[in-house]
């Protein structure tokens, strides 16, 4: 597929080293291989999504959404007594689409002041509340998502406010007032002469 390159990592994090396929992706082909993924693939789970602003990114990486997908091959497990039972497979008679996989596909957007991405919400029902998050904090619109709206900063932010937007000043940067030491701080060496 033009403007989609992929390739296989290992990862050592975790309980034990597993590969991963990482996928970079141009913005206009995100949605039609996303479809691709769920449908030819097999991929069936939404983990997570994370959007990045990189201001020194330079013009064609200035914003970025990482997706994280999991391929488990798991269609309706056993349920006894209302407990999902879980389903041990043997991995020498794993093949094909059966075969679990982690995918991360990472989107690069141009420099702009609106960034925006296909959404992916009718697509894997995971990606709905991750969408919602990542549009919330870091501002990256999520074309064509429905219900859009903030779930982490207060309903009466301000419209463009996104906190984790690299031009937003922190109240940490040069402020000097000092937390009580009722709330658990207690002053550090490198406090004294500070304002509390």
């Amino acid at each position: 597929m033009d403007g989609v390159a992929a390739e296989v990592i290992e990862r050592n994090s975790g309980t034990s080293p597993r590969n991963v396929v990482i996928v970079s992706c141009d913005p206009e082909r995100w949605r039609g291989l996303a479809e691709s993924l769920r449908n030819t693939h097999g991929v069936d789970y939404c983990s997570m999504i994370t959007g990045i602003h990189w201001p020194e990114g330079g013009p064609e990486k200035n914003w970025e959404v990482v997706y994280h997908f999991l391929r488990m091959a798991v269609s309706n497990p056993p349920v006894i007594d209302g407990m999902v039972e879980p389903i041990v497979i043997d991995p020498t008679k794993v093949e094909g689409n059966g075969v679990p996989l982690e995918i991360e596909v990472r989107v690069n957007l141009p420099e702009t002041r609106e960034p925006c991405v296909a959404s992916v919400q009718d697509i894997w029902v995971g990606a709905d509340w991750n969408e919602k998050e990542t549009w919330d904090l870091v501002g990256i619109d999520f074309e064509g998502h429905v219900g859009m709206r903030r779930v982490l900063q207060p309903h009466e932010t301000p419209t463009g406010f996104h906190p984790l937007q690299k031009q937003h000043k922190l109240r940490y940067h040069d402020f000097e007032e000092m937390y009580d030491d009722v709330q658990g701080f207690l002053r550090k060496p490198s406090d004294a002469g500070k304002i509390k």
